[in-house]
């Protein structure tokens, strides 16, 4: 997957939120063919999100709270800034940035985890639950763990790869989730038989790869795509075609 934007232009990127994570896609941008044009935090949102304060951003990658990232969505697909959602934990309202995407003909992608390894990790589950299915005795069972300051647990990527698995089983997967110091995200898949046990294992071990995945993202949405909502399936499966 390349790093240079189309043109070799940089793909001018507003920031919405400017933690940890903003920060780490702020210093990794350059290298990833975008610039940042626009960096906004709480502070500088508290009259609302403009089309001034983007300063011609071409795409915004959002990663604030679950309680304001729906509203900042919606707030961007409203002045025609189609939108990365970096922020977790929102997922019952996806319907309501569907419909603002369709009323401002414009487009969002969202993704529970941004590391294009966790992409992997999910189809890989999805093909060992189905090979699961057909042998009896195997039971499955997704930890997942992050550091204490994560606020949703299970984490949105734990709830996908349960998704997946139950996907691939047809039986619904229990996800036990742990909280400890600071761990960036591991996520283990669980096969259990009475006297054997599977595992698969994706470590994240640098905060980094989900800043990486998100300016992927971003640079892909900045490329002119259909009025909707994506996920980084859909930046793979066009990753693929393309190659």
């Amino acid at each position: 997957m390349t790093h240079a934007a189309a043109g070799d232009r940089p793909v001018r990127v507003a920031l919405i939120g400017m933690g940890r994570m903003g920060r780490t896609i702020d210093a990794l941008a350059p290298e990833r063919g975008c610039e940042v044009v626009a960096r906004l935090d709480a502070a500088e949102m508290v009259g609302g999100l403009t089309a001034a304060a983007l300063h011609g951003a071409q795409v915004a990658i959002e990663f604030t709270t679950p309680e304001s990232s729906v509203a900042n969505a919606i707030a961007l697909l409203q002045v025609g800034c189609p939108v990365v959602i970096g922020t977790t934990g929102w997922a019952a309202q996806l319907s309501s940035v569907e419909a603002a995407a369709r009323t401002a003909q414009c487009a969002a992608l969202w993704s529970p985890n941004f590391s294009l390894g966790v992409q992997l990790f999910l189809a890989m589950a999805e093909d060992a639950a189905r090979r699961a299915r057909a042998v009896s005795g195997f039971d499955a069972h997704v930890v997942e763990t992050h550091h204490i300051a994560k606020l949703d647990a299970p984490s949105g990527t734990g709830i996908a790869i349960a998704d997946r698995l139950r996907e691939g089983l047809g039986r619904e997967v229990p996800i036990t989730s742990v909280r400890t110091g600071s761990v960036p995200g591991t996520h283990e898949i669980i096969f259990d038989a009475p006297f054997e046990q599977i595992r698969f294992v994706h470590e994240a071990r640098d905060r980094r790869v989900f800043a990486d995945g998100a300016l992927t993202a971003a640079r892909w949405l900045a490329g002119g795509r259909a009025p909707g909502v994506y996920t980084m399936r859909d930046v793979l499966a066009s990753s693929q075609a393309s190659s």
